[in-house]
């Protein structure tokens, strides 16, 4: 009876026993599964540190890398203070610490606006011209000046002025060359300290009142006019000089008018339109008169 009793409690046993084992069996394997995933973060982690730290020293790098061209100038400030140039090629600065200036040191050229000047002799004139200059020193054109280049043209307009009227018209008009070198030397002075060196100044149009133009157009023309008389009358005077030494030449031979006579016949040409007048030399027609006036008297 006892062994009838506990036989239904064995197969119970058996019968909760598949469920425990299954339930078991999925929380060790999820277990498993997060230690798993906790293990390979955790392997890798360290890789991802050395990749940051790689990144952000190649981004100091590049960030601290400068290029400067052939043509051009660096100029580098530490914490605010001038401390060095960099040369073409391939540079490096602090970041954050150092600041850059990149500075062209090519030939720069620059326009003179128009300028409004009256000049020596009261004459109201409008010039314009171009400007050329080169930085020599790019530290002293970063340090002494805000903007060079419109500090040199300002000055270039200033100095273009003040040239214009210590000269007259016809000095402006005739020497434009030596305007040019009077501004290029103000400004070149001036722009010493700045680290600048103007290397030519060229004036390219000046503009004067309508009517002025008129009026130099006139005297011109009136020149000209004078001119070619004076050369037509020197014509006049040499060739009359000639005809009379000409004239001298044929008086002292015999039959050189006659010569002379059937040369310029001869140069007329066989033309219709043309009509032939003879005439009789001086010494025939004399001749003649005396030889009528004997015979007159004979009878």
């Amino acid at each position: 009876m006892n062994f009838l009793a506990k036989k239904p409690a064995k197969i119970t046993f058996l019968r909760i026993m598949p469920q425990q084992f299954v339930m078991d069996l999925g929380v060790k394997i999820f277990a498993g599964l997060v230690l798993f995933a906790i293990a390979v973060a955790l392997a890798f982690i360290p890789f991802v540190g050395v990749f940051f730290v790689l990144g952000y020293f190649f981004f100091l790098f590049l960030l601290s890398m400068r290029i400067i061209q052939q043509y051009q100038t660096g100029v580098v400030f530490s914490l605010g203070r001038l401390d060095r140039t960099l040369q073409p090629g391939i540079n490096f600065v602090f970041p954050v610490i150092e600041a850059t200036k990149i500075i062209d040191m090519r030939i720069l050229t620059i326009d003179i606006p128009r300028q409004q000047a009256i000049t020596k002799d009261n004459v109201p004139v409008s010039i314009n011209g171009v400007l050329y200059f080169k930085v020599m020193d790019a530290s002293k054109a970063i340090i002494n000046v805000q903007d060079y280049t419109y500090a040199v043209s300002q000055y270039a307009q200033t100095a273009l002025r003040d040239v214009i009227g210590q000269m007259s018209l016809d000095e402006i008009l005739a020497e434009r060359k030596q305007v040019g070198e009077q501004i290029e030397k103000m400004v070149d002075v001036e722009s010493e300290a700045w680290g600048i060196k103007v290397t030519n100044i060229k004036m390219q149009d000046i503009d004067m009142p309508e009517d002025l133009k008129r009026l130099m157009s006139r005297q011109a023309s009136s020149e000209r006019e004078k001119r070619a008389t004076i050369i037509k009358s020197e014509g006049d005077k040499m060739a009359a000089q000639n005809l009379a030494k000409a004239a001298q030449i044929m008086a002292t031979m015999p039959g050189a008018m006659q010569l002379r006579t059937l040369q310029t016949i001869d140069g007329l040409g066989p033309t219709a339109s043309n009509t032939v007048i003879l005439a009789l030399p001086m010494e025939l027609i004399d001749a003649i008169r005396a030889y009528t006036k004997a015979t007159g008297k004979s009878k």
